[in-house]
């Protein structure tokens, strides 16, 4: 909710919208919103009916869970790249439903005149969805090599729904992969910040674009953190925002990215399985083999995109489109992305920087990087606890954010320093860091090589850097550095 929506008004408006399209609605127990997507808002309703409807979302006698799912309300429709609409999101769900592709039952999509915003009400499912969870958790060990082929099983009914049939060709973008490569890197460039290796993996991926394509609907988001799991398996798919009509193989390298490994580096698929399961249970239901070797393209295009994108949702924060304090965040995920495409297309050694200097370093009684993290101890031990799960959630953000800038407040003058003279050496002319990256950002789209002796060296340390104050525990920095 935002200051031009007050809880009284949500809750009279949600209210009216629940006794006009449920028929045995009573009142509402519950109302929580849980944490915000990164483009979009859900929360968790719990309401009396006159009585027990008996499905999975009942929560005993007389009470159901319903989940609300909308855009943030002051989102800008075009502040994100292929975001569809709501309504056809949950058309989406119904044309999976039908198909036996696991997912909630949509209840009712939401109005103009129902004064909530774009958006839809659905069935709740119980089930676990953070990825952190699904990798770690006990509770799931039995199920977890399973889950692969089960991915692989449900993709393959995914890319065999009839679209047109459904009539969403004119709801949902249509994309050949030259033409999503270079939408995504134009979408960069109007951020105009110079990232060199965002610009690499453009050329790269130019290079190597598909030989053949089909042409399926495609998920768009189809990785660990966007399906729901029980110790029987996948319960529902969820978040179509992304759908589009292209390139199935993009589903499976973008659930194959390092990002959704949550850590388990050495399982590629979501961070639970092996791709010779992903591609056998594919195989079973769409009848098409899919090589290890076709996957890598859109495993570098999944990193690429996601690398753009962060820096993306940092911009719509910054102009004010989405006053959310998870976004500029997740901007500094960027070098994340980054990193995974370095380890997949030029892998090799990089030092890190030594992170273990005290904050009470200096002759300041306290020193900066102090006052910092005893903001951030405050955040994380003492308010976070004490806070709803969505403000607890923030508060944690809050803690992260504050993180990064003391690590910058450290380290980062020495690194910025040391990629300044690699620049000048790489360029062979001298200037400030700001003009050198885009001196090396403007030779990449040119003509430069990309075998230019100490171009890959270079952009290793540089990113490995980065990330190293972005977020020095990601499992990228321990591929092959350091």
């Amino acid at each position: 909710m935002t200051e031009r929506e007050t809880e009284d008004t949500f809750t009279a408006a949600l209210e009216n919208v629940l006794s006009r399209e449920l028929a045995a609605f009573k009142s509402i127990l519950s109302c929580e919103q849980l944490t915000a997507g990164a483009s979009q808002e859900t929360y968790r309703i719990i309401v009396e009916d006159a009585a027990p409807v008996g499905d999975a979302s009942g929560t005993g006698a007389g009470q159901r869970h319903l989940a609300l799912r909308r855009s943030q309300p002051l989102a800008q429709a075009d502040s994100g790249v292929g975001v569809i609409s709501l309504a056809t999101e949950a058309r989406l769900f119904q044309l999976a439903g039908a198909a036996d592709i696991p997912g909630p039952r949509i209840h009712y999509v939401l109005q103009e005149a129902d004064g909530l915003g774009s958006g839809f009400i659905m069935e709740w499912l119980v089930g676990e969805t953070l990825g952190q969870r699904i990798v770690r958790a006990e509770e799931l060990a039995g199920i977890r090599p399973h889950l692969a082929r089960e991915c692989g099983q449900i993709l393959g009914r995914i890319h065999a729904l009839d679209w047109q049939a459904a009539g969403l060709a004119g709801e949902l973008p249509e994309v050949d992969p030259a033409t999503l490569v270079d939408e995504t890197w134009s979408h960069y460039r109007e951020l105009n910040v110079p990232v060199p290796m965002i610009d690499y993996a453009w050329r790269w991926l130019r290079d190597n674009l598909p030989d053949a394509s089909r042409k399926t609907l495609v998920h768009g988001d189809f990785r660990n953190g966007n399906l729901m799991v029980t110790p029987n398996g996948i319960n529902a798919v969820l978040d179509w925002e992304l759908a589009q009509i292209g390139d199935p193989v993009r589903d499976l390298g973008w659930l194959c990215v390092n990002s959704w490994r949550f850590g388990k580096d050495k399982l590629p698929v979501g961070g639970f399985g092996q791709i010779e399961d992903l591609l056998a249970g594919y195989k079973e239901t769409s009848g098409i083999e899919v090589s290890p070797r076709e996957l890598v393209f859109w495993q570098v295009f999944g990193s690429f995109w996601w690398a753009m994108v962060t820096l993306q949702m940092a911009n719509a924060w910054r102009k004010g489109e989405t006053p959310s304090l998870e976004r500029p965040v997740i901007g500094r995920r960027s070098s994340e992305a980054q990193m995974d495409c370095v380890n997949l297309l030029i892998p090799g050694q990089f030092s890190l920087p030594q992170l273990d200097t005290p904050v009470s370093q200096g002759t300041q009684l306290p020193m900066p990087a102090e006052l910092l993290v005893g903001v951030a101890d405050f955040l994380k031990t003492t308010a976070a606890p004490t806070l709803d799960s969505h403000n607890g959630f923030l508060a944690m953000v809050a803690a992260n954010s504050l993180g990064i800038a003391q690590r910058e407040l450290q380290f980062g003058g020495e690194l910025a320093e040391q990629e300044r003279q690699r620049l000048q050496a790489l360029l062979g002319q001298q200037g400030d860091l700001d003009a050198l990256r885009w001196e090396l950002v403007n030779r990449l789209r040119k003509d430069l090589s990309l075998e230019t002796p100490g171009l890959a060296d270079h952009l290793r340390q540089t990113v490995a850097a980065q990330l190293s104050i972005d977020q020095p525990r990601y499992s990228a920095l321990r591929s092959t550095g350091n």
